[in-house]
Parts: structure tokens; sequence; C-alpha cells
């Protein structure tokens, strides 16, 4: 009887020290695995309700993080159609501030970089994003174009009339001269080094207009260039330009036939 109880307890032994197998469950309702895919590699086990994580903590609900220095935090993949939350076509990744806080916050610590928004292939419709804001977004001011301000790429202009008069304009000109080789001499105020410069003849049609009041052509330069030395006093100057208008085959206007003309300042 001893020996006997010697073996069942040996043979208890060598069960209970035995390696147990085990089956982890998948599917909802099971635990996630790490390093793993989850649910399980196999598609037809994929998750089909939505996977809740709900915190009521004072910092973040969830927490991301990578130690590798080539490898990132977290990727999200979907297949959603075009459209968004509005047609129920739900994007990869969605931030929804329910009270007036910040919806997210994206910050390269030490990159020079923020981070790139790269669209499929398309005509010249494609867009980065959209927007209902109209503020202007600080640092990111759409007024910014090519590095240059928009501010500093504004056009000024001015009517001139037969009597080489200013009728209309935006601001800064004045006649300087105006000779009897029907050439006008614009101080325009500032300096038109590096600025574009285009003239363009404007109709007359009110009763008593001059012949010829649709048709014509008018030159335009900066004055003080290689090019162009302009000879009334006070007028060879980087702030002054000369225009001259002319009939469509470039013989010059008589008295009655001046041309009223638009000259225009890109700066």
């Amino acid at each position: 009887m001893s020996r006997m109880r010697t073996l069942v307890v040996l043979t208890a032994l060598a069960v209970i020290g035995a390696p147990v197998a085990m089956s982890v469950a998948t599917g909802e309702g099971s635990p996630l695995r790490g390093g793993a895919r989850n649910p399980s590699a196999d598609q037809s086990k994929s998750l089909t309700k939505e996977t809740e994580i709900i915190a009521n903590s004072g910092t973040y609900g969830t927490r991301q993080s990578n130690k590798s220095d080539n490898g990132g935090g977290a990727v999200y993949g979907c297949r959603s159609k075009p459209g968004g939350t509005p047609a129920n076509n739900e994007p990869c990744i969605r931030a929804n501030n329910l009270t007036d806080g910040l919806a997210f916050e994206l910050n390269a610590t030490n990159g020079n970089i923020g981070g790139t928004i790269n669209v499929g292939p398309g005509g010249d419709d494609r867009k980065p994003l959209t927007t209902n804001a109209t503020g202007v977004a600080t640092g990111l001011n759409a007024d910014r174009v090519d590095g240059a301000d928009a501010a500093a790429l504004r056009t000024r202009w001015a009517l001139i009339n037969e009597a080489g008069v200013i009728e209309e304009q935006s601001g800064g000109f004045r006649v300087a001269n105006f000779g009897d080789n029907d050439n006008v001499y614009i101080d325009t105020g500032a300096s038109l080094v590096g600025k574009g410069l285009e003239a363009t003849i404007a109709i007359q049609n009110r009763v008593g207009a001059p012949p010829n009041s649709f048709s014509g052509e008018v030159a335009v330069a900066r004055c003080n260039t290689v090019a162009v030395v302009c000879n009334p006093p006070g007028t060879n100057n980087d702030n002054t330009l000369v225009a001259r208008a002319s009939n469509s085959d470039g013989t010059p206007t008589a008295d009655r036939e001046r041309k009223r003309f638009y000259v225009t300042v890109t700066e």
C-alpha cells in the first residue's frame, strides 16, 4: 500500500508539473495580445464593433509611444470613401473636442518641419485641406505667397484723361509733367525699382467722344533706367514713370483724339 501511495503521489505531481496548453480566445470580448495581430490573422475573425476605451483621467485616456529612433507611435489605416463624416464615410482619424477647447495639437519638438500632407493623383483641384474658418491663421497667413507678403504685391492704379490729368486713382500718384509730345510723366510717390508697370487704353462712348475712342495703344516705362531718360526737370528718377498713348498704327494723336488710359503699378 505504501508503494501504491507513492506512485499515486508521483503521478499527481507529474500531472501538475506538466505544461498546460491554453487557447486564447479572439474576437469581441477577448483580451488584446501584445506583439501580435488582434484579434487574429484570420480576417474572418475581424472585430465588427467599435473597441471603446473610456477614461476619466486628468491627463490622457490612452498613450502610445515608441522608444525606437526610427519607429513611429501609431498607424491608423482605413478604407473610407470620400465625403468624410457628413457623408457617413468616417475619416481614418477624427479628434472631436466636445467643449470649446482644442481638438488637436501637433508638436515636432526638435524638427524643422511639422509634418506633411500628401494627396492622391489628380488634377489641379487637389487640396491639402478645407476649413469653414474665416479668420487668419497665426503663422499660416494666406497673405504669404511663395515667401512674399501680399501687402507687397498690391496693385495701384491711376486713370489719365485726354488732358493728361489724373481723373481717378487708388492713391499716391501725381502728374509731374505733360508735354506737347503727349508724354505724361507721373510721380508714383514711391520707388518703381523692381515693380511691374502696365498701361491700357480706356474706352469712351459718351456724346462728343473723340473719334477712334475704342482703339489705340499706350506704352509705359520707368524713368532713370538704362533705356529711358526723362527730360523734363524733376522727372528722371526712380519714382517717376512716363506713358504715352497713340493711335492704333502708332501715329501721334491729335488734340481732339488724345486717349484716356489706365496705368497700374504692381508692387
